[in-house]
């Protein structure tokens, strides 16, 4: 039996009383692991030159907002809150959701021991007409509890203060139940439930309010939702736009101070310029119930008063469009800004609005500013990009064209290659193969469950991607429909043979050579191209030269490292986790030395942004095994797209080591092993 997870949840900073929960909600829906399907029985070179290629929701819940439904309008409750309780450690619901009706308003948690209970000046909750969409309130149902405690793995001093790596691993895991409870649930919902499993367990981190920068979070990182920052400390608000704490000065009673803000872009006068931010105040605005008032120097308003009185820095997280969803937003850490100076003007609503300008604290790498540059070099607002050499390598062969760019040093271009968008056999294959149908027999899109479906089944009774192009999980093999699936060209289980989903650019590096790199987002887990080349023998590799630089070996020895969900954060049975582990058939040489595509120009990370899958596709009518790559985390726009080579191992070495063709590893990690190869 599962108990209603209200969504107050997602209203950080804190969670609710684990021992309180109302009994008169309790629905009877049936846990994740319920849907298991159950199967029946049974160099450098000569200048490069561009050649073309060779040859010729799940239903039975109302979503609520900010999952669901429609917004609310600017005048919404302040989220900012004064208590915190441990959180607790049972299991949030997965299918029983339902919309409060009544909320309560809470302040800002303080670092430095602020008061518990409501903010002086706040008045009784009030209940609310029912089609008035909601703020999340703080209340947790008690759902049920695990079998054994959850280990989070993350002390309590890392949740006070996180690092890189942790906040890299948390919100790896995040995404990773999210993507596994997307498969079941409409996305927003899987959101809301993916973030309070993660809470319950303990699984984050820089729960500390600073000012200033947060530990582990970079200039440039990019997040798909505000519940994402809630989780790494960066913003604790996921509705307020303005997050701050208080501050108890000698003598004098506690003032707030603005620790971040997250501009929507949606306001009157926010300007566009990356240099600096006019931002508006919050309330005052007129929602269903009431008429619009002046804005009022309280809560976050005066928390940027302060912070101008006092010059600390605030961070900005502007949020832009997704250009992947026609509602979704991403979310840009700008880095520090200062403000500069404030004014009361009338809004639209001839109420007095306070306004602040924000001005970007200089020496802080670009972030929102490359977000608007790709924006003008996309649209053609601006001259051409800077340093290019050909708008287009592949010569129409991929969907999206590829630039070649060098805006550090005079070099023209790569050794010479012939650009092909997937896998070149040796005649040799085209011959011996028998054209044997392998495919599914589905009509239209194959569809999860299905387990009549052939595809279906050999990937264990789910899609292995969402929305036809991210990767859920990790696993041996991945199988994909093909040419003599009946299915259709849109069918969601065909993705690495849709080509490239975003823009790319080869650029010139400092040290490593030639790169790749996105002028899109990438979010994690998404398609990102396929290791293309000639498939070669050991024995004809070794004869056709001594040393290939591009050769993708599948039996190298990587480091390990875990991407998958985790099933006690899903309510799945342990003993059933997905394993990391491939199942090759054989091990796979692909050369692209002479024909490839953009993967060739991914550089070694040993913490890298990039993982490579084994996946099959049909080809001439026999399984064949491909290799592809996704993004392991969210990537901003102009990162260079990495992997990790992986170490070969041979005893026929030439200089007596294991390690054959062992290259100084140039990547800078603070993980770096000091060789690749």
């Amino acid at each position: 039996m599962l108990v209603s997870f209200l969504t107050g949840v997602l209203a950080m900073e804190g969670v609710p009383n684990p021992n309180h929960y109302d009994k008169s909600i309790v629905l009877d829906v049936k846990p994740l692991r319920s849907l298991k399907p159950v199967f029946p029985n049974g160099n450098q070179g000569p200048p490069f030159v561009g050649v073309p290629p060779f040859g010729p929701s799940s239903t039975g819940y109302s979503p609520f907002f900010p999952f669901g439904s429609q917004p609310p309008t600017q005048d919404t409750p302040d989220l900012n809150q004064t208590h915190y309780t441990p959180p607790p450690s049972f299991v949030p619901p997965l299918q029983s959701y339902r919309a409060p009706t009544t909320t309560t308003s809470n302040g800002p948690s303080s670092s430095t021991g602020a008061k518990r209970g409501r903010p002086k000046g706040s008045g009784n909750a009030k209940k609310k007409d029912k089609t008035v969409p909601q703020e999340p309130t703080l209340d947790v149902q008690v759902v049920k509890r695990f079998s054994g405690v959850f280990d989070s793995g993350i002390s309590a001093a890392e949740r006070e203060d996180g690092n890189v790596d942790l906040v890299s691993t948390v919100l790896m895991r995040f995404d990773a139940v999210r993507r596994r409870l997307s498969q079941v649930e409409y996305a927003k919902a899987a959101t809301a439930k993916a973030a309070g499993s993660l809470m319950s367990n303990g699984v984050r981190t820089n729960m500390k309010k600073r000012v200033g920068t947060v530990p582990g979070i970079e200039v440039g990182d990019i997040f798909f939702s505000r519940i994402e920052m809630c989780l790494v400390g960066l913003h604790m608000q996921t509705m307020a736009g303005i997050d701050y704490i208080t501050s108890k000065a000698a003598g004098a009673d506690e003032e707030p101070l603005a620790t971040s803000i997250v501009s929507a872009g949606r306001y009157d006068g926010e300007a566009q310029d990356p240099e600096s931010l006019i931002y508006s105040g919050q309330g005052g605005n007129a929602d269903k119930n009431k008429q619009a008032s002046d804005q009022k120097l309280e809560r976050g308003n005066l928390a940027l008063e302060r912070s101008l009185r006092k010059g600390n820095g605030v961070r900005v997280i502007r949020g832009e469009e997704d250009p992947a969803s026609k509602t979704g937003k991403i979310y840009i850490y700008d880095g520090l800004y200062t403000i500069s100076e404030s004014w009361v003007e009338k809004g639209k609503s001839g109420c007095n609005t306070f306004k602040y300008r924000l001005v970007r604290v200089p020496g802080q790498p670009p972030a929102f500013g490359f977000w608007k540059a790709v924006h003008k070099w996309k649209e053609g607002l601006m001259t051409p990009r800077r340093g290019l050499i050909l708008p287009d390598i592949t010569s129409g062969v991929e969907s999206k064209p590829v630039s070649l760019v060098n805006d550090f040093d005079d070099e023209k271009g790569p050794s010479y290659f012939t650009y092909i968008s997937t896998l070149k056999h040796s005649e040799a294959f085209r011959i011996t193969q028998q054209n044997t149908a392998t495919g599914c027999s589905c009509r239209g899109s194959c569809a999860p469950g299905d387990l009549n479906c052939s595809c279906i089944r050999m990937n264990g009774g789910d899609l292995p991607y969402l929305n036809g192009v991210m990767l859920v999980s990790r696993r041996p093999m991945v199988y994909e429909c093909g040419s003599t699936c009946p299915c259709n060209a849109g069918c969601k289980n065909k993705v690495i043979q849709t080509g490239l989903k975003f823009r790319m650019e080869v650029f010139k590096t400092a040290n490593r050579g030639w790169g790749l790199r996105s002028w899109d987002p990438i979010r994690a887990g998404s398609f990102i191209c396929e290791y293309a080349g000639e498939v070669k023998d050991q024995e004809t590799l070794r004869m056709d030269q001594e040393e290939d630089e591009y050769v993708f070996d599948t039996s190298r020895v990587y480091n390990s490292f875990k991407w998958n969900y985790e099933p006690a954060l899903v309510d799945e049975d342990p003993s059933d986790e997905l394993s990391e582990e491939f199942n090759l058939p054989a091990p796979l040489l692909i050369s692209a030395k002479s024909f490839g595509n953009v993967a060739r120009f991914m550089n070694h990370s040993c913490s890298p942004n990039v993982l490579w899958q084994p996946v099959i596709c049909e080809g001439n009518g026999e399984p064949v095994v491909h290799i592809a790559f996704f993004a392991i985390r969210h990537i901003p726009p102009m990162a260079e797209l990495t992997y990790d080579y992986g170490v070969s191992l041979t005893s026929e070495s030439r200089d007596g080591s294991l390690l054959h063709g062992k290259r100084q590893c140039n990547c800078g990690s603070v993980k770096c092993r000091g060789s690749f190869g």
